[in-house]
């Protein structure tokens, strides 16, 4: 919401007239779009839909959660808290890949097997028979551009294009995997690279010309055109989310412009490992390289909302802002902040708990608290209906036609707007910690959470390290011990875990009914590893089928 908008008595001052160009049609131009937006949304037009993601951005690196206490403010990012809704029991997934999948599918990470990080060359990725959020939404009419980080895979069959999205420019792996070329000992033979290196950032648009160009190592290019414009470099990884940016904001326009309602996924690569800033964001907070990130991207957010506001298309578009992870915490200071246990790739709720915030117009009051459980799946449905097709989860479960395609699968999220609207209570109670192995690591219900398997290492050693499965789970009363400090600061701990064992007899059933559902809808393909023996096992055994 602008000054304007907050206080509409306020009188127009010199900085006004300027921000318009300075002239009375302008300021009538801007005044015009918002009578067009009010207008549009009482006729019920559609709402268009603008997600923003960053990148293992911890729970407390956000001034709406610490309020300050770290010594920089996000207010760009705070706004749409302050106008809508912050979440505190909102639930992304341990790493890159699962996060941004359990987003864009509406799935269980271990239903559409990406678990594990992607790298360059893997073969895991997005598969055509997982429908998206993008292409849920072409049949309400939506124009659909993704910009920045992708990470679900690298073969052009993973590309956006090829899975709903009108247009994408991004990159497609993790900061620290795209520099890797640059490497002093990275191997010299061009081989070695055109085989094992990382693609450039892509540009692409979806297309009605089915192109049968086979590439040896990404595959059929398909009904899409493709653009690799060169290696994210140290050197471009300073500026490159503003070529995103850029992009993003393009396409807001062009949308508009054609009259059409859009979904735009905003991608940054702030801030994961590992960062380098512009010259002119360096220093700027005095509090370091993270900080200094932060601010960053608070800025570019506040080009989002700001290009909202000048279209006025504000009052009838939804932002949600959210990242993929729970807080890299042992690459601090060039690392997120969390209060709760552990970091992004455990089984404690650090891992998996992440910021998030949504502003809704006409549906979310301003300054809403959503304390009950969700997680990011639940946004495919709850955006598709929003769109216009409430019954989508149902509908999918028989059979869908959606972006050309037939799809039938089994959403694991839940429409969420009723208690976005403060109409009703949150429909999810129930959060299953899934580890990028493949394996139920926990599994939290309303206030109670099991654990199965538990880490016990810290810092790099938790990738190293495998989980530990326990015979007697642990219990957590999630609601009461949020942090999961119990269980090594408590004295009571141990008999009050003995006396809740009730706890864990539910927790069977909950478990049994969810894996069910892998029936008749199984996971699309077994996860990513780097372990060599399950490597090896995943050789043997495509050599008997």
């Amino acid at each position: 919401m602008s000054d304007r908008q907050a206080n509409p008595d306020r009188q127009p001052n010199r900085r006004d007239i300027l921000l318009t160009g300075g002239s009375v049609l302008a300021i009538s131009a801007v005044a015009s779009g918002i009578a067009t937006s009010a207008k549009a949304q009482a006729a019920g037009a559609k709402p268009n839909i603008l997600v923003i993601f960053g990148d293992d951005v911890g729970y407390w690196n956000l001034s709406a959660y610490n309020r300050g206490m770290m010594g920089y403010r996000t207010p760009n990012i705070d706004r749409i808290a302050s106008e809508g809704a912050i979440f505190t029991d909102h639930y992304a997934q341990q790493s890159c890949t699962a996060g941004r999948a359990a987003f864009i599918t509406g799935q269980s990470c271990f239903r559409t097997g990406l678990l594990k990080v992607g790298l360059p060359g893997a073969k895991e990725g997005l598969s055509e028979k997982d429908p998206t959020l993008a292409e849920l939404l072409k049949p309400q009419g939506y124009v659909t551009g993704q910009f920045g980080k992708n990470h679900l895979g690298d073969r052009n069959e993973h590309l956006p294009t090829v899975h709903g999205f009108d247009e994408f420019f991004g990159n497609l792996y993790h900061l620290n995997a795209e520099d890797e070329p640059e490497h002093p000992d990275y191997p010299k033979n061009p081989e070695f690279k055109a085989k094992f290196g990382p693609r450039g950032v892509m540009k692409c648009k979806a297309s009605a010309t089915d192109d049968p160009t086979e590439d040896p190592r990404f595959g059929r290019v398909g009904k899409q055109e493709i653009e690799d414009t060169g290696p994210l470099t140290k050197k471009r990884m300073e500026t490159v989310d503003e070529e995103f940016l850029g992009s993003a904001l393009n396409f807001i326009d062009r949308s508009n412009a054609d009259g059409k309602p859009f979904f735009c996924w905003f991608n940054s690569t702030r801030t994961h490992i590992y960062t380098f800033l512009k010259q002119a964001s360096k220093g700027k907070t005095g509090l370091g390289i993270y900080a200094d990130a932060m601010v960053e991207m608070d800025g570019m957010v506040g080009q989002l909302l700001g290009k909202l506001d000048d279209l006025g298309i504000a009052d009838n578009t939804i932002v949600l802002w959210t990242t993929d992870n729970g807080a890299e915490v042992f690459s601090w200071p060039d690392g997120g902040t969390t209060p709760f246990k552990g970091e992004k790739n455990t089984n404690w709720e650090g891992g998996y708990r992440v910021p998030c915030m949504m502003r809704w117009p006409g549906v979310i009051k301003p300054g809403t608290e959503i304390n009950h459980i969700t997680s990011h799946e639940d946004f495919v449905p709850t955006l598709v209906a929003a769109a216009g097709e409430p019954d989508v989860t149902a509908k999918l479960l028989s059979g869908y036609e959606a972006a050309g395609k037939s799809f039938k699968v089994h959403l694991d999220g839940y429409n969420q707007r009723d208690v976005l609207a403060g109409e009703g209570e949150g429909k999810r109670h129930e959060y299953f910690y899934w580890t990028d192995d493949g394996n139920l690591a926990g599994l939290r219900y309303e206030r109670w959470k099991m654990v199965f398997l538990e880490q016990r290492e810290e810092g790099l050693a938790v990738w190293e390290n495998p989980l530990i499965p326990l015979r007697f789970p642990k219990l957590f009363d999630i609601k009461g011990d949020p942090f999961e400090r119990a269980q090594t600061d408590a004295g009571e701990y141990d008999r009050w875990r003995v006396e809740h064992a009730f706890a864990l007899v539910p927790a069977q059933a909950y478990v049994a009914k969810h894996l069910q559902t892998y029936v008749e809808f199984p996971p699309r393909q077994r996860p990513g590893s780097f372990a060599l023996d399950q490597v090896l096992a995943k050789l043997q055994e495509g050599g008997r089928n």
